[in-house]
């Protein structure tokens, strides 16, 4: 009886402390478990992913879905060089840039000049704003400079990556992010989570 209860044990934490590389080799292998384990583990992050780059919940469920499609069917070519969450990460936002290039052509000149604040990168480690706040803060700015703020500050692309992957200029991407900035940084101090004297000058 020990015995058995040691085996039962053995397995669950075997179950319970599946590598990355498991996961994945029995989501190719067809295991339908397997395949609801790793859904369940991303969904959720990649849908603050998908929210981001979206207009709403519905588009946002539409990205997610596609993107654990592509994701599903990519499987296979999965190194376990990186992370794989990393890797899960990427197709989510290819999937988001796909589905906002179909949508509409990006937007371009957009008169913000009057809008007259800078955002410092430390603005954004603000610790009175929540996940969800901050969510709806960077939702509330023009999609394209949404894009390309989320490309940059967040996911990490270079200027000349997100050039290429919207098809405009490295100058072009540069002057979104830095529009995109002081659009932030004018909610931020509406909605009082930065004083105004915080200004960047």
């Amino acid at each position: 009886m020990v015995q058995l209860l040691n085996s039962y044990i053995s397995l669950v934490i075997e179950r319970v402390t599946m590598t990355d590389e498991q996961l994945v080799k029995e989501c190719v292998s067809g295991s339908q478990s397997a395949q609801k384990k790793f859904y369940d583990l991303f969904a959720k992050k990649m849908m603050g992913v998908c929210l981001r780059y979206t207009n709403n919940y519905e588009e946002a469920q539409d990205v997610l879905q596609d993107g654990f499609i592509k994701v599903f069917n990519k499987l296979p070519d999965f190194e376990s060089k990186g992370s794989l969450e990393g890797w899960v990460r990427r197709i989510m936002v290819n999937t988001a840039l796909d589905a906002y290039r179909k949508a509409k052509k990006y937007q371009k000149d957009v008169d913000v000049d009057s809008v007259g604040f800078m955002l410092d990168s430390k603005d954004f480690i603000v610790e009175s704003i929540n996940a969800d706040d901050l969510l709806k803060i960077i939702r509330a700015i023009p999609e394209g400079y949404r894009v390309v703020f989320n490309m940059f500050a967040i996911e990490g692309y270079s200027h000349k990556e997100i050039a290429e992957q919207l098809g405009v200029t490295e100058s072009t991407s540069k002057s979104q992010y830095s529009r995109a900035k002081k659009m932030l940084r004018k909610i931020l101090i509406e909605k009082n989570f930065v004083e105004e004297s915080e200004r960047g000058h």
